[in-house]
């Protein structure tokens, strides 16, 4: 974790910023939690247990500032809540979400499945992608399992 933050760190500051103390309180929850894609709402709840001090204002400047940098990406997954989702170091295009609308879990596909039609729009439109997001909506495997447990 200190490597990831010590990186983020140096972004800020080719940008002008500073690692704050509050800063790295919201990066360190969002390290901490990488997989939860946590609203602005539960980073702050979740840094406001390790640094009472800290505002929501304050929570919600971080988080902007992060996602203007590229640290994050803030996403909605139709559900009405902006939530934010570290990149990844490995790949330089986000990674896809399944998102179960009966539950509201999600799951990640790390792989980058779009390569081959990235390629092809290179190749027949002349279209350079820098990048690209995909999410999937449909029923999890659990909630398909209770459904048909039901019937």
């Amino acid at each position: 974790m200190e490597a990831q933050i010590n990186k983020i760190k140096q972004q800020l500051q080719d940008k002008g910023y500073k690692l704050t103390p509050q800063r790295e309180a919201t990066l360190r929850i969002l390290l901490e939690n990488e997989e939860d894609h946590l609203s602005a709402e539960d980073v702050f709840l979740l840094v406001k247990a390790i640094a009472p001090e800290i505002g929501l204002a304050t929570v919600y400047r971080t988080l902007e500032l992060l996602t203007e940098l590229h640290v994050v990406e803030k996403i909605n997954f139709g559900d009405g809540v902006a939530r934010y989702d570290l990149r990844g170091d490995t790949n330089h295009h986000h990674h896809h979400h399944l998102i179960c609308i009966q539950c509201g879990t999600m799951s990640e596909i790390k792989d980058d499945w779009l390569l081959p039609l990235e390629e092809r729009l290179l190749s027949q439109l002349g279209f350079v992608t820098v990048d690209h997001r995909l999410d999937f909506h449909g029923i999890c495997r659990n909630c398909r399992d209770l459904n048909e447990n039901k019937q």
